[in-house]
């Protein structure tokens, strides 16, 4: 059964905003009632923060035998913009990583940028540079940031990152899905299939994944001979912006192809209050697989993220980093599988 927010405040006699305070990072609680929240949220098997157990204090003795112990070896910290949910392939991978750092004597911390440390390139204040051995970054796209964390002198590897445009790079490591070739594979068999008209629907601009995606798209289509006419690249982000950019288009492609399976289910409702059906009227195809690809009606075609090994591929490149801090910065890409599903009219 899934434990909500509410389960764990009826377990300890709070309020349901004081355990979203506590789970959020949001300020406002004593440390000891903070950790006493998280401590429960992990008893409970809270799916979104089963790996949070070093931002709470919380020491499991899950240690491989014969391993030093976890507080002899040191904490990789965990810088994100978001919240994670069980509908993020980020939820499933960081669960993964927490596992193989965990064998390995390391804790991980979670420490979440806000706007403001963005905007000031400021640290949060939970971070202590002195315990953490490393960085891991998920969903951090603002240039300059990143930028400011490359100069902190420890290990860091990025989850996806900001789009590179104008040939930037970072001077660390970096580790993605692959996003080229299956999106590829997908548009050449939509083209095998006939249909000339392709469009990208996302900002594709927003992170360097999103990007690949879209290039991908493009130089397949080109490769064809095609063009991806700018009237079927749509950079919305938000139901009610796909909504407004789906209702002043004159003319629909016959296929889109979503930066991810978010912008997808997006699509798939607004295209039914303009009164268009998938796959009858138009094919979408999604991007990471999520839980929501599977439930929404018509199921999403879409391309599978394969969270473990992004994990175990993550722990190599960090500890690495962490042992020989003068290697050369690497860029890994791991396998994705397009899976065909009923929005592109497959049983």
């Amino acid at each position: 059964m899934k434990v909500t927010i509410q389960d764990i405040a009826d377990a300890l006699g709070v309020s349901r905003n004081t355990v979203s305070k506590a789970i959020n990072n949001s300020g406002g609680l004593a440390d000891a009632t903070r950790e006493r929240i998280l401590q429960k949220a992990v008893e409970m098997g809270y799916k979104q923060f089963s790996y949070v157990n070093a931002l709470a204090g919380i020491v499991r003795s899950n240690a491989a035998p014969g391993r030093l112990p976890r507080s002899q070896i040191g904490e990789i910290s965990l810088f994100t913009t978001m919240v994670f949910n069980q509908s993020h392939f980020a939820s499933l991978m960081l669960d993964h990583f927490q596992n193989e750092i965990s064998q390995l004597g390391y804790t991980l911390s979670i420490h979440q940028i806000t706007t403001d440390n963005l905007q000031q390139a400021s640290l949060p204040w939970t971070f202590d540079s002195r315990r953490s051995k490393a960085i891991l970054c998920f969903e951090l796209f603002d240039w300059n940031y990143c930028g400011m964390l490359c100069s902190l002198n420890l290990p860091i590897l990025f989850v996806d990152g900001p789009a590179k445009i104008r040939g930037r790079n970072l001077p660390a490591d970096q580790l993605y899905m692959d996003n080229i070739s299956e999106v590829s594979a997908l548009t050449w068999e939509m083209l095998c299939r006939g249909k000339t008209r392709i469009g990208f629907l996302g900002d594709y601009l927003h992170c360097q994944s999103f990007f690949e995606r879209f290039v991908a798209c493009r130089d397949t289509l080109l490769s064809a001979g095609l063009p991806l006419e700018d009237r079927f690249v749509l950079r919305a982000a938000g139901p009610q912006a796909v909504l407004d950019s789906l209702s002043s288009l004159e003319e629909l492609p016959e296929v889109f192809l979503c930066a991810n399976d978010f912008v997808a289910v997006d699509a798939l409702q607004a295209l039914r209050k303009i009164g268009k059906s998938v796959p009858e009227d138009l094919l979408i195809c999604g991007f990471d697989d999520s839980p929501e690809s599977r439930l929404i009606n018509p199921p999403l075609t879409t391309v599978h993220i394969h969270t473990q090994i992004m994990a175990f591929t993550a722990t190599q490149l960090l500890l690495s980093r962490i042992e020989e801090p003068s290697l050369d910065y690497r860029e890994v890409h791991t396998q994705t599988d397009v899976i065909y599903r009923a929005s592109t009219g497959d049983a």
